[in-house]
């Protein structure tokens, strides 16, 4: 086996990027025609949104970022936890100073 080859493992597919293209546009569009139409509105319309942002954000992962494929897929999996974490993290505090400096006045 030449290295090129070799290289080309790791790599998804034709078919699995056409399939996450194809659910990232899905998963785009639903959000914008709930919003443009104005089929949903408040608490249903968000949760609506973040369940599809969720979603997308899993396509993007598997079908692009091959988060379970390679030698190590564990390696890969504690940096996206830690990741999130730190997200969590810095999302949590901005919202929690945000909250306390609107009510000093």
């Amino acid at each position: 086996m030449t290295q090129h080859e070799n290289h080309g493992e790791h790599h998804g597919s034709l078919k699995a990027y056409v399939i996450g293209f194809i659910l990232s546009i899905i998963l785009t569009i639903i959000p914008l025609v709930l919003v443009m139409n104005h089929i949903l509105t408040g608490t249903a319309l968000v949760f609506t949104i973040m369940a599809m942002a969720v979603a997308q954000l899993l396509v993007q992962l598997f079908f692009f970022m091959h988060i379970r494929e390679g030698d190590k897929p564990r390696y890969n999996v504690q940096a996206l936890i830690l990741g999130v974490v730190i997200v969590f993290t810095i999302v949590a505090g901005s919202m929690w100073i945000m909250t306390f400096n609107s009510q000093v006045q």
